[in-house]
């Protein structure tokens, strides 16, 4: 596990998007899974300036959606997926057949999980999986307990992932209950994980992500034993054990 601490939110995007850059210079038909919410939308900014300067090709990319809210429609502006396909897809000019959804408004939920995962073995999994680091130390919306091999699934949000999600649908009485996310197994057995952390807010559970017990309490502690992590953060969202060992 590798981190980097950025001083501010600005340098994390800049130094995320230049891994990605690598990983997609060496690789140019990656298979990525992407998560969506504020903390990533800076790194897919800086690559969209790159893509539009002619300096970062993602023609031959496959993108996979992470995770979504179930029961939403794709015209929702709040559908994950919808989302996805404004901040990404459209500005990244990434067609619709290199793009494996997640359909929020899915009625038949176990067969497009099943569908889901059955792609992601046909390419030989995630060549990188962007993430970002859920209150309760969900990837995804894989919420605790997670167990490291739980499957793509349709899951119950737990009222601290209700109360963070407030912010997007106005208040917590609004946010869908249910949602649909890639499974930590698919996930854990990505070759490089990005994970991206931001503020203050999250100083706490960046802490246990980092030095507390693996535990499917907080599904993040997983990424202990990843062979292959690199995580971002802001010194906003930087613990003190953290601000003692970290790599640069």
């Amino acid at each position: 596990m590798h981190l980097y601490v950025a001083n501010d939110y600005q340098e994390l995007s800049r130094r995320a998007a230049q891994l990605f850059i690598e990983a997609v210079s060496r690789k140019p038909d990656s298979a990525v899974v992407l998560a969506t919410g504020d903390t990533p939308m800076g790194m897919y900014r800086v690559l969209t300036e790159h893509i539009r300067a002619g300096k970062l090709d993602t023609s031959q990319l496959l993108l996979f959606q992470l995770d979504g809210y179930l029961g939403v429609s794709l015209d929702d502006p709040r559908s994950l997926e919808g989302w996805l396909v404004r901040s990404v897809l459209k500005p990244w000019g990434i067609p619709s057949d290199r793009f494996v959804r997640l359909p929020e408004d899915a009625t038949d939920t176990d067969l497009v999980c099943s569908q889901y995962d059955e792609a992601v073995r046909r390419i030989g999994g995630f060549d990188l999986a962007v993430l970002g680091l859920g209150p309760n130390g969900h990837l995804g919306f894989n919420e605790p307990p997670a167990a490291a091999d739980a499957p793509t699934r349709v899951v119950s949000l737990t009222p601290e992932s209700l109360k963070s999600n407030a912010r997007y649908w106005g208040s917590q009485e609004q946010v869908p209950r249910r949602s649909i996310t890639a499974g930590m197994d698919v996930l854990l057995q990505a070759r490089h994980i990005l994970l991206l952390v931001s503020g203050e807010r999250k100083r706490e559970i960046l802490r246990k992500t980092l030095f507390g017990p693996v535990t499917e309490q907080v599904p993040s502690s997983f990424l202990q034993l990843h062979p292959n992590v690199t995580i971002f953060a802001d010194r906003a969202a930087l613990p003190d054990e953290a601000a003692l060992s970290r790599s640069s």
